[in-house]
C-alpha cells in the first residue's frame, strides 16, 4: 500500500522540522514548503493527500493557500488541517481540522489518519 503524502506548510523552521519528524515516524511521505507561495508551487505539481496548513505566513497567507485549494475542482477534495497559534474564530473557513499552537504531536496525528482514511458524506468534518 502507498504511503500517504502530506504537505507540512510552515514558514517556523523549527516547527516544520518537528511536524516533519513526527509524521515521518508516522508512517508518512512528508513534503515541505515554508510559505504559501511555495505550497501553492508543491500542490500545483504534485497534490498531497492531506495539507497541514500554518495560516500565518509571508507572501501568501495560510487563508489565501486554503482559498485557492478549496476553489479548484482538482483540489477542492483534500483535506486541509490548519495548525495555528491565532485565537481568530475559524468557523467555515473551509478546513476540515483546526489544531491550536503549541500543538500536541499526538494529536496532530491522530487528525492527519482521520483526514488521509476513505470518507464518507457523514464523517468529513471533525
Amino acid at each position: 500500500m502507498r504511503r500517504k503524502t502530506l504537505l507540512v506548510v510552515e514558514d517556523d523552521d523549527l516547527l516544520r522540522a518537528v511536524y516533519r519528524q513526527t509524521l515521518s515516524l508516522g508512517g508518512y511521505e512528508v513534503r515541505e514548503a515554508y510559505d504559501g507561495l511555495a505550497a501553492l508551487q508543491a500542490i500545483d505539481i504534485a497534490p498531497p493527500d492531506v495539507i497541514v496548513l500554518d495560516l500565518v505566513m509571508p507572501r501568501v497567507t495560510g487563508y489565501d493557500v486554503l482559498a485557492e485549494v478549496r476553489q479548484d475542482a482538482h483540489t477542492r477534495h483534500i483535506p486541509v488541517i490548519i495548525v495555528t497559534g491565532t485565537q481568530d474564530s475559524l468557523e467555515g473557513a473551509g478546513a476540515d481540522c483546526v489544531l491550536r499552537k503549541p500543538v500536541d504531536m499526538g494529536l496532530l496525528l491522530r487528525a492527519v489518519a482521520r483526514c488521509s482514511a476513505p470518507r464518507d458524506a457523514e464523517s468529513q468534518k471533525f
